[in-house]
Parts: structure tokens; C-alpha cells; sequence
């Protein structure tokens, strides 16, 4: 049960002086041979720290287990591996390159199942090195903002040496310890370590907006630990009634909290960032830290209301496989949360579980979307977990889909360099469609200057974007159902099939210069396609010949006039000098379109067609 939250006992060292040491003195208790374990990020105690390596020629064979520590890691260093043996959940920046010399390990395992890892025997603790704010009147200490695992380890631990800080923040939560839980305190005031976030460059702008779309109001958030992941909540400000519930928080918190778009709960089990962040959380009502046993469990995940999951992957290949901790076989983070989240928030009603990568890596020179992943990788969410995947480039859903709509769907948000590539790969692994293989790289997804919406007299809503290689079989279902008159006034003759190859021709678009928009409206799960139109450029002339089809159920509410406007104000903006058409003289609908362009109009006829020339 939260109790509530105490202030300082100014009397506090001389109540429990029976337990009040030293920082060596209490380091002293410590021997060889024994499991130690260090609290997690800003929550490491530094003088506990400093206090063993200062001892270290009486000590041999110490293993450090913790989940990971922020600022400097001084007991991981060559020099003192024969002392200090580093055993990390989770393989931060600090010791990364330990690690993958084999002088530090690193233990693989889901962040929700440390607490049983311990609570079972199966890694036994000898010491819990922790810190926490001052006792209350009432004799508890406040973990602040490290619980996570820490409460486990403090439980399991034959001896728990606690620094007392005074500049750990006190917080609400799973953060009360009772004094005579603790073998030892040491009175030291050393500053937390801080890691503000840095501001997101235009490529994690471009994802964060992407991200935005998929967040309604009123969901709660996770953000996974990384910066990619964490910077997401910077792009929900414009959103209303946020809370979170995630593993970690950090300073990008501050701005949705600023602008009034999270207005809680947060719910979190550890926060690492500036001293900004530690000030905002210290006594506030609205930050709850809870032990990873709460903040982690499935079924607490899939009782929240409307849980977006944003977790940051390293590598996803064309079926769907994703890696989030290692580059091959270097090591280079941990598992974290991410199964979890995952499937909490795919049980959650109206929940979405969304991966996060830039398109690329190493400053453009490779593609995070790969036809396989790299030799060694490893896979934390296997094909059948992954919803939602998001990139500058724009999303992907696969859950329920094809290889070929995975592999489709992940090529069109990859860099446009790597799409060629993919594709190939993609052919030659039976992944898609062998006719896929003749578009090459010819395959740009358009951008935000293509969308538009279009609200109709009924109070339906059309909304209009770029069409994708993944559209093809929504394409393929309106033109199946289209009247015998409308097939033949849009392509002249009576055409009786839509194969791929013909369908192509809509989807797998260079859209840098060409142009195909799809007019969709919810059906149900899916988006249906009831409108399609797009032009062509003729490199000779800078004329681009225009065409568009509405399903017949929607024509007579003025689709085709709003899709005449939209393509002619794209072509004007991206240079193109004018328009053309070609209609039958029977297709009076499509004349009367034409005819009510901005521009001047100029027609003829030889008898069975008219040509229109619209000049920008």
C-alpha cells in the first residue's frame, strides 16, 4: 500500500545512529567471492561505488549485477577485471565495449522476469547497493527514482547497504522503505547523475509526426528505453488527456506535460535524465513509481485504456523479424520491455503496438530494413507479434498480413536508396510476386504535400494520400467492382481483367515525378479505396496527361471535380506546365470535370475523343 510521502527527519542520524556508517566502513562488510547488486541508472550510490573500488586489493571475484548505470561505470574497466566482474541487464553506452571484448557479460532476459530471477534462488544476492532520500519521522527512506528491480533485489539481498542521499528526490509509489529493512546506512550527498535528452533532428521529427497519427486522446503511453523511443512523446503535444505507463521516463516528458497533453497518471518505474526532470517528479502526486512486478505485467498492460506501445527497434527484416539488441553478433542494449508492451498493448482494447526506426543507419550508408537480418542478430519479436511499423518514411501494418504485404509494406517506408535492393532480395527469396522484380527502385512513396481530405454532403469523409506498393489488392477490389460503362469510358475499350501487371502501374509509383492518389474511406478494419486518380509527365513537353475513377456507388458528389483540383494543384506546385486528358465524346461526366479547371482550356476532337490541353 502507498503511504503517504514523509518530509526528512531532521533528528534522522541521530534516531538510527546503530546503523549510521561509513562509506569504507560499510564497503568493509563486503567480501570476496560475493554477488553484488548496484542500483539501477541515476539511482547508482556513487560514495558505495567509489568506497569499493578504493578496497578493491582486498577483493577478487566480485560480480556486479544491475540493469544498468547512467554517468560513468569506474568498476568496468580493464584495469579492474580481475576484481569487478560487470553482469549487466541491459548493455548501456558506458560498458558497451566490455562487453563485447568478453570483459564484462551481459544476461539477456525480459525486464518484467529479473524480480523472479532473483526471488528464486536462481541469482542469489549477496549485498543490494542502493541509495535513497533521508528517513521521515516515521522511520522510512524513499527510494525516489530507481524501484524498477531495486525492490526485488532489497528483498532477496543477505545484506542491503542503502547511501543516503539528500538529493534523491522523494516520490509517490512503491518508493517507502522501512529503516529496519536496512542493514546499513551511509549518510553521503553526492549529485544524481543526469542524461538531459538531446533534441531530435528532422529525421525523429518526421517519425514523431508519423507516430502522432496513430495516438488518439486519452491514450496512455509507453516509451521504450532509447532515445528513439523516448523522443516520440515530444510529438503528442497537440494531444489531450495522456497518462503514461512505461518502464522509463526522461526529460522529453516535460514538454506534453508543459502543454497540457499528459495530465496523467504517469506511472513509470525509474526516471533518468536532468536535474529538471528529478526536480519536476520529487513530491508530485501525478508520478507514481512502481516495481517492475506492476509496471511490466501483461495484464495490468491490457486493462489500460487505449495502450500505444512505442518501442524502438535496430533491425526489422522483410518478414517482419525484429531485432533491438545487438548489431550481429556485437551486443549493444538488452531486451527491456518490449515483449511485454508489445503484447499488453495487442490485448488492449483500442491499443497499438508500434516499432520506431529511422529508415537508415551509420549516416545514411545502411538500411535498418533488411531483407534478412544480420548474421547473429537476435529476435525479440518474433513475425507474429509485430503491428505497427513506423519511419520517416511513413507506416506499416502487418499483423494478419501476407509475406508479400509485409515485405511490400516494410520496402515502401525503407530509405529510397535500399528499395531497389529489397526488392530484389525480395523476388529472388519468393517473397513477392516475380512481376514485382520489373519496377526496379522505381518505388517513391509521396509525401504530406499529396494528402487531403474531402468532407461530402452525407457527412462521409474521403480522405486522399499517395498510393503503396501495399494498395495493390484494395486497387484490384474497386476496379472489380466497377460497372461495365465505367471501365469503358475510363479505358475505352471493354477490359475484362486487372492483372498484377496492369495493377502495378497504380501502386509501384516513382511519385518524385509521377504522381497516383487513392480516395479511401473506412471499411471496417480495412481501408477501402473508392476513388483513383493520378497523371503522368511527359519529359518532352513538362505536360502531364491526367486521369482519375470514382467506384459508382460514390460518383454524382462532386469526387472527380475535388480530385481534378487536388491533381492540378500538385502538378502546378512541382513545376509541371499543364494538363492533358483524353475522354470519349460519349464520357460527358468527365468533360464536364475538366471543363471546370482553374485554368484556360483548350479542346479538340477527331470525331470519337476529345483532347483537352490545360495550361498552368
Amino acid at each position: 500500500m502507498t503511504r503517504p510521502l514523509g518530509t526528512p527527519d531532521p533528528d534522522w542520524q541521530t534516531r538510527h545512529a546503530h546503523a549510521i556508517v561509513t562509506p569504507e566502513a560499510a564497503v568493509r562488510r563486503i567480501k570476496p567471492g560475493q554477488r553484488i547488486f548496484l542500483s539501477t541508472g541515476a539511482g547508482a550510490p556513487t560514495a558505495l561505488v567509489r568506497a569499493l573500488i578504493e578496497q578493491r586489493s582486498r577483493l577478487a571475484d566480485i560480480e556486479i549485477v544491475t540493469l544498468f548505470v547512467a554517468g560513468e561505470a569506474p568498476f568496468c574497466t580493464r584495469e579492474l577485471a580481475e576484481v569487478f566482474t560487470l553482469n549487466t541487464f541491459f548493455v548501456a553506452d558506458n560498458v558497451r565495449e566490455m562487453v563485447r571484448q568478453g570483459l564484462a557479460d551481459h544476461t539477456p532476459i525480459h525486464l518484467g522476469d529479473i524480480p523472479r530471477l532473483f526471488g528464486s534462488g536462481r541469482m542469489p544476492l549477496n549485498v543490494a547497493l542502493i541509495s535513497a532520500a533521508p528517513p521521515d519521522a516515521d522511520g522510512h527512506v524513499n527510494l525516489g527514482i530507481a524501484v524498477d528491480v531495486v525492490r526485488a533485489a532489497i528483498e532477496s539481498a543477505q545484506l542491503v547497504i542503502a547511501q543516503i542521499n539528500p538529493h534523491m528526490p522523494v516520490t509517490h509509489g512503491d518508493t517507502s522503505l522501512a529503516v529496519w529493512d536496512i542493514d546499513l546506512l551511509v549518510p553521503a550527498a553526492t549529485p544524481l547523475p543526469e542524461t538531459p535528452t538531446p533534441e531530435p533532428d528532422e529525421t525523429l521529427a518526421r517519425i514523431g509526426r508519423n507516430v502522432a497519427a496513430l495516438v488518439p486522446d486519452g491514450a496512455t503511453i509507453q516509451m521504450g528505453i532509447g532515445r528513439v523511443a523516448q523522443s516520440m512523446i515530444r510529438f503528442l503535444t497537440g494531444k489531450k488527456n495522456l497518462a503514461v505507463h512505461g518502464e522509463m521516463i526522461s526529460d522529453t516528458i516535460l514538454a506534453p506535460l508543459a502543454s497540457g497533453a499528459l495530465s496523467g497518471p504517469v506511472v513509470t518505474s525509474f526516471a533518468l535524465g536532468s536535474r529538471k526532470l528529478y526536480d519536476t517528479v520529487h513530491a508530485n502526486p501525478l508520478f507514481s513509481f512502481r516495481r517492475t512486478e506492476h509496471v511490466n505485467d501483461p495484464r495490468v498492460l491490457a486493462r489500460l485504456p487505449r495502450l500505444m506501445a512505442i518501442n524502438s527497434a535496430l533491425q526489422i527484416d522483410l518478414t517482419g523479424q525484429v531485432c533491438v539488441d545487438s548489431l550481429g553478433v556485437k551486443l549493444y542494449s538488452g531486451l527491456g520491455g518490449i515483449a511485454a508492451f508489445n503484447a499488453g498493448a495487442a490485448a488492449c482494447a483500442q491499443g497499438r503496438a508500434i516499432i520506431v526506426l529511422p529508415a537508415t543507419a551509420r549516416g545514411g550508408k545502411v538500411s535498418r530494413i533488411v531483407a534478412r537480418l544480420a548474421p547473429g542478430a537476435g529476435v525479440a519479436l518474433n513475425r507474429g507479434m509485430v503491428h505497427y511499423v513506423v519511419s520517416e518514411y511513413g507506416m506499416a501494418y502487418l499483423f494478419g498480413k501476407t509475406i508479400q504485404e509485409r515485405a511490400l509494406a516494410l520496402i515502401g517506408i525503407a530509405h529510397p536508396n535500399f528499395r531497389a535492393a529489397l526488392i530484389k532480395r525480395a523476388v529472388k527469396w519468393g517473397y513477392v510476386r516475380p512481376e514485382v522484380g520489373d519496377v526496379d527502385g522505381h518505388i517513391w512513396v509521396g509525401g504530406r504535400e499529396l494528402r487531403t481530405s474531402m468532407l461530402l454532403e452525407s457527412g462521409r469523409m474521403i480522405q486522399f494520400r499517395s498510393s503503396r506498393p501495399t494498395d495493390w489488392q484494395a486497387v484490384r477490389s474497386m476496379l472489380y467492382s466497377l460497372s461495365e460503362g465505367t471501365v469503358y469510358r475510363r479505358y475505352m475499350s471493354h477490359v475484362k481483367r486487372f492483372p498484377f501487371n496492369r495493377l502495378k502501374n497504380f501502386t509501384f509509383i516513382d511519385q518524385r515525378r509521377d504522381v497516383v492518389v487513392v480516395g479511401t474511406v473506412s471499411g471496417g478494419s480495412q481501408e477501402e479505396v473508392v476513388a483513383i486518380g493520378g497523371y503522368n509527365v511527359d519529359d518532352a513537353t513538362n505536360l502531364a496527361e491526367v486521369a482519375f475513377l470514382v467506384r459508382d456507388d460514390w460518383q454524382g458528389q462532386g469526387i472527380g471535380t475535388f480530385m481534378m483540383r487536388h491533381l492540378a494543384s500538385v502538378a502546378r506546385n512541382a513545376g509541371v506546365a499543364g494538363l492533358t486528358a483524353e475522354t470519349l465524346m460519349e464520357n460527358l461526366p468527365m468533360q464536364a470535370v475538366l471543363k471546370k479547371s482553374d485554368f484556360p482550356v483548350r479542346t479538340s476532337t477527331d470525331g470519337e475523343t476529345v483532347h483537352f490541353e490545360i495550361r498552368f
